[in-house]
């Protein structure tokens, strides 16, 4: 027996959380990409979700909406190079786009890159690898 609801393509879900990871970067609400996409904020929603597919016309034109290449939204993919056998990406990105994903993660982000002394942001990031509790795991810049 079928089930009602078909599950959505994890390529359509990808590109839709990057199409919302990049929007939310820019401070966009759905509403204002759907006005210029000439859309309704439901269907951005649909998109965003991968539960509607985005045709390559209207990937173009959310491309050029939020200024970044078509290629940005199939970055780290499910299958593409860049997996590794294990689903993980090998850049760690997923967990970049998971933190990005949240309010706090894009909060702390936006207020990170207007820090202007490199010193300054040096100590933030001690503070949080002390915070944190372990700095063995954490990657040194």
């Amino acid at each position: 027996m079928q089930e009602s609801k078909k599950k959505p393509n994890p390529i359509d879900t990808h590109v839709g959380s990057r199409v919302r990871l990049r929007r939310t970067m820019l401070g966009m609400s759905q509403e204002k990409l759907g006005e210029a996409l000439g859309i309704t904020f439901q269907q951005v929603q649909k998109y965003e979700k991968g539960s509607n597919r985005i045709g390559a016309s209207r990937l173009q034109h959310i491309s050029d909406v939020l200024n970044v290449p078509v290629a940005y939204f199939f970055e780290d993919a499910p299958g593409s190079p860049a997996q590794t056998s294990s689903g993980m990406s090998e850049t760690g990105s997923d967990y970049v786009v998971d933190f990005l994903s949240t309010s706090e993660g894009l909060q702390l982000n936006r207020a990170f890159v207007r820090i202007a002394d490199p010193k300054v942001r040096k100590r933030v990031i001690d503070l949080v690898r002390t915070l944190a509790g372990s700095s063995d795991d954490l990657p040194k810049s």
